[in-house]
């Protein structure tokens, strides 16, 4: 994995001032070091500049980039983050047309598969990527997503070009780009937030690629074209049929997501998901005689400060040691401080670019960065829930007949902490409204649908647009901070498609939760894992920690020069802190509920004194 960046100006010629020129690509790829710690490279040329940075993970020696294919004369040239799970399939097909090839990189079959099949090839890719093609006959460059958004792809248009990153702070370390923040920006802060609109870049004039698009930019400006989308569609498969070729699907990506030139390791929580891809990448390995890597994460003193909830009914530790006997994979239970959260939460800021899911972000940092120490590549169970429909909200009779989000369905726990004359400004309910509206229209209909179906349908589409790219975007850079990549076989586009299709009488048959999926991993896992309530991503439970919170939150207020003090309003932060800690009712997702505010608070202070945000009012 990797991370990319450069620019683009049909009219600026910038050899004419190369040395200033190589030195913003250096800048881009020093700021994004981390993305890729092994390797770096640059490009240059008239109207192109292309940098990478490199996590070598394929062909260690063959896979440095740029890399760039010449024929008849003309060189093209590429920049990609990502993994490819059909290169084998593709090398084939393009050997068998006459094509020949210098490395064993992935890197080398996307731009030699653009060369034989033009701007669509993108559909024959099976895999997560971001990645930048320069054309240098037409004098084009393209810029490319992954269909499930994994891999993150951001840019800034210009009069005459573009500006591209894998992270925003790529784009705001050019020269003369200002990080600005209007009133678009502070409701995606604070309505939207930690989530955010989908190709919305939060600071005013920054955009991200869509998942599942990729964007032409040339002398006559800037396309942009959607390559896949979800399709609605009768299912005509029978139930023993459905769950045979979903446990295909699911095996198969799992599978191909295993391949590396280096070790890989699986996150093991003990739940329904990570524990299906950790038996299918374990049974793997044991036909080779080699044994898995495995990860659990926790909080020092969850043990004793644990408190059940209907949202987080069980710890994960004892499943994960029943998982670890039954796989007998080398197992790792790493933890995380409260007194190092403070610091980690400042981290996940600096990784995310934005102010991110507080303590389940900045934890997820800490653990890749533990992860990192022993393995490059790791495999996770993300994006079940949002396809398989785990969530709460895919069941509750209140988020069926709610007209918003269904992990934020009430903003004014969102507005507890701001002056009312910020909460009058932003309007914040009217921005919220019209991005639910906007979305749930894109939903893929089908007629045959009944009212509930259709409904359902609904909050699924919401799901893998909005909770399941936070989560995505999440993933990756808490990974990517610390060299480490992270891969997601349940966001294979043939699962999403097939299973986006399947009723829900048969993805939750009997009104069991994912039963569609536990069907599915009949003969992996033991009963009592594959019956498993769900039990989210563990936060933390010491009152040390809220305690804490409220020290710094208090001193940041205290501050004169604090830039948070132009939202938040003192007197009612101090009876905010004052009154009982609600660790039941969050507002957002399952996990973000009152220290969790306090913690984003936090957030949103470090970053705008780190990115010197700019407020345009």
């Amino acid at each position: 994995m990797c991370g990319i960046g450069g620019f683009f100006d049909s009219k600026n010629d910038y050899t004419l001032r190369r040395e200033y020129y190589r030195k913003v690509l250096e800048g881009m790829n020093y700021i994004q070091k981390h993305r890729g710690p092994d390797e770096e490279g640059i490009f240059l040329d008239s109207h192109i500049g292309m940098a990478h940075v490199r996590l070598s993970i394929i062909d260690l020696e063959g896979g440095k980039q740029p890399l760039h294919y010449t024929v008849d004369g003309y060189t093209w040239t590429i920049v990609y983050n990502g993994e490819l799970y059909n290169t084998g399939e593709l090398r084939s097909d393009l050997t068998a047309k006459g094509w020949v090839f210098q490395s064993k990189s992935d890197t080398e079959v996307i731009l030699v598969s653009y060369l034989e099949y033009g701007p669509e090839f993108v559909k024959k890719l099976n895999g997560i990527f971001a990645f930048a093609i320069w054309e240098p006959v037409a004098g084009q460059l393209y810029l490319y997503r992954d269909r499930s958004g994994v891999k993150p792809l951001f840019y800034k248009k210009e009069e005459t070009g573009i500006i591209f990153s894998s992270e925003i702070k790529g784009i705001l370390s050019y020269p003369g780009v200002k990080p600005v923040i209007d009133k678009n920006g502070m409701n995606e802060i604070f309505g939207i937030g930690p989530a955010k609109t989908y190709g919305v870049g939060v600071f005013a004039g920054i955009d991200e690629v869509l998942p599942g698009h990729y964007i032409r930019v040339d002398k006559d400006g800037l396309t942009q074209k959607c390559y896949w989308s979800l399709v609605s569609l009768p299912h005509e498969d029978s139930y023993e049929r459905t769950v045979e070729k979903t446990a295909e699907l699911v095996t198969d990506a799992i599978r191909r997501q295993m391949v590396s030139d280096v070790p890989i390791c699986t996150f093991l929580s003990g739940g329904l998901d990570s524990s299906l891809v950790s038996a299918v990448c374990a049974g793997e390995l044991k036909k080779n005689g080699k044994q898995l890597n495995t990860f659990s994460f926790d909080f020092v003193g969850n043990g004793e400060n644990f408190e059940a909830s209907s949202f987080q009914p069980t710890q994960d530790r004892p499943y994960a040691e029943r998982m670890v006997r039954y796989l007998d994979t080398k197992h790792r239970f790493l933890e995380c401080t409260t007194l190092g959260q403070t610091e980690l939460l400042k981290q996940s800021v600096d990784a995310r670019d934005l102010p991110a899911m507080a303590d389940v972000d900045s934890s997820l940092h800490y653990f890749c960065s533990q992860v990192s120490k022993y393995n490059k590549v790791a495999l996770t169970g993300e994006c079940a829930d949002e396809i398989f429909g785990g969530y709460p909200w895919f069941h509750k009779e209140e988020c069926f007949k709610a007209h918003t989000f269904p992990w934020t369905m009430n903003l004014e726990a969102r507005k507890v902490l701001l002056k009312d004359e910020f909460i009058e400004y932003l309007n914040m309910d009217e921005y919220v409204s019209e991005t639910y509206e906007k979305s749930v229209a894109e939903t893929p209909r089908l007629m045959e649908d009944s009212e509930e179906e259709a409904r359902r349908r609904e909050i699924a589409y919401l799901n893998q647009k909005w909770f399941m790219q936070t989560l995505l975007d999440r993933m990756d850079r808490s990974s990517m901070y610390s060299g480490l990549e992270a891969r997601v076989p349940f966001a294979d586009h043939r699962i999403i498609e097939y299973v986006w299709n399947i009723p829900w009488g048969m993805k939750s048959r009997g009104k069991v939760v994912k039963s569609l999926l536990r069907e599915c991993g009949r003969g992996y896992l033991p009963d009592e894992i594959l019956y498993r309530r769900k039990s989210p991503y563990p936060k933390t439970y010491d009152k040390q920690y809220e305690r804490l919170l409220e020290e710094e939150l208090t001193k940041i207020v205290q501050d004169s020069s604090s830039p948070v003090l132009e939202f938040i309003d003192p007197e009612k932060l101090k009876k905010f802190l004052l009154a009982p800690s609600d660790y039941g009712k969050p507002w957002y997702g399952q996990l973000m509920a009152g220290p969790q505010m306090l913690a984003y608070m936090y957030q949103i202070n470090y970053w705008m004194e780190k990115y010197h945000v700019i407020l345009s009012w």
